[in-house]
């Protein structure tokens, strides 16, 4: 798979868009944070407007 090809979601928490890993390869569809510090601050959610 190439780089270019790889799905995106969004974050929940900063609203920015990320790729797919090959860590969160069996866990993809449960993913919805970009970073450890974005989980931390999953009371924080960015409201998309």
């Amino acid at each position: 798979m190439k780089k270019e090809h790889l799905p995106k979601k969004i974050c929940v928490v900063c609203g920015r868009p990320f790729s797919w890993r090959k860590k969160w390869e069996k866990v993809w569809d449960e993913v919805k944070y970009c970073s450890d510090k974005c989980r931390g601050n999953k009371n924080k959610v960015h409201e998309i407007s």
